[in-house]
């Protein structure tokens, strides 16, 4: 009678309980990762390009800008033609690489339209650079060019945008406002007309530069960075050099504060080309573009510390949220991928 109780807990299955003295070895995949076997992201990379690369040089091209018209009254277009000369000497490592300097003959005809939009873009902001405050020119183009590359974006491009992105392209743009919007309710009515032309340049090279970095993405050959360079050099001299004569009285630079500024202007505006350009490739344009709202912090900051411009508290609200928001952009972007590692005995 007893032996037929005690039969089923007989046969019950306990389950097995390591025991803490177990000499068993643990699972590799809890084993903890070395903080060097982790890797940023394409997106994460995208965006540290943008904003070092890209953004923090800009910064300091409308301050210099400014300050080589301010001394030796130096046009914009002839600022554009220095910058071009620069970009020319890129034919000489497409030749030792033997590529085409146009590219593929399929992409001949977007290369062109590409450099074309991007000398557009370029002369739109230097001259606008010239009529209203640089902070302000920088941002009315920064914020016309996010707002087009995201609508360009949603209707060319098939990847999409997470909420937090949404948020950090909303709160960029705010931020914008904050600066642009009370620099516009007062106006001088003196030059009124000036101001409101600087705003269109500033806007039409946002438009142009956004077009430009969606054209860029459709590119698929190897030298297409170096290509890119060359041809934006090479069509900006063929326009700046007879549009310089025409609309403008160029001059030649002899003071070393010029001089200085327009070799600074053609290395800086250089540098953030080529990483502007390459980030798009790896990250979405629409957060290219809004990363690339720093450009507008370094420009006000030089401004203020260095061209001894106003900034009133709008600005530096604006400034906040613009950084505000990229601090949201690159933390939904940072995603590592863990290399897989066995733990060996």
């Amino acid at each position: 009678m007893a032996n037929d109780l005690l039969q089923p807990i007989a046969n019950m299955q306990v389950p097995y309980r390591e025991s803490r003295w177990s000499t068993s070895q643990p699972d590799s995949s809890d084993a903890p990762v070395p903080w060097w076997k982790y890797r940023l992201s394409d997106s994460m990379k995208g965006l540290l390009v943008a904003l070092f690369g890209g953004g923090v040089p800009a910064g300091f091209v409308g301050p210099f800008s400014h300050i080589a018209n301010a001394t030796s009254q130096m046009p914009s277009l002839e600022i554009l033609f220095f910058r071009c000369l620069l970009h020319l000497f890129i034919a000489f490592w497409l030749c030792w690489k033997k590529a085409p300097l146009f590219g593929p003959p399929d992409s001949w005809k977007r290369v062109l339209l590409h450099a074309v939009v991007n000398v557009i873009s370029v002369g739109c902001a230097y001259s606008s650079y010239m009529v209203v405050p640089t902070g302000n020119a920088a941002t009315v183009r920064k914020g016309s060019s996010t707002v087009s590359s995201t609508l360009l974006a949603l209707c060319m491009d098939k990847e999409k945008l997470t909420g937090y992105n949404w948020l950090g392209l909303l709160g960029s743009t705010v931020g914008l406002l904050f600066i642009v919007v009370p620099s516009l309710l007062k106006l001088d009515e003196k030059t009124r007309i000036y101001d409101i032309l600087g705003y269109i340049l500033a806007t039409m090279g946002g438009l142009a530069l956004a077009l430009g970095l969606v054209i860029f993405r459709t590119f698929d050959f190897k030298s297409k960075l170096a290509t890119v360079i060359f041809v934006f050099g090479a069509v900006g001299s063929v326009f700046s050099t007879p549009a310089m004569w025409i609309l403008q009285s160029p001059i030649i630079p002899q003071d070393p504060l010029s001089v200085t500024c327009v070799v600074a202007i053609s290395v800086l505006a250089l540098v953030s080309f080529l990483c502007a350009s390459y980030a798009v490739t790896i990250t979405h344009p629409a957060l290219v573009c809004a990363v690339l709202h720093s450009e507008v912090v370094v420009t006000m900051t030089v401004q203020y510390y260095v061209l001894r411009e106003a900034v009133s508290p709008f600005d530096v609200v604006g400034a906040g949220v613009i950084i505000g928001s990229i601090a949201v952009i690159t933390a939904q972007n940072v995603s590592c991928d863990r290399e897989d590692l066995m733990v060996q005995d």
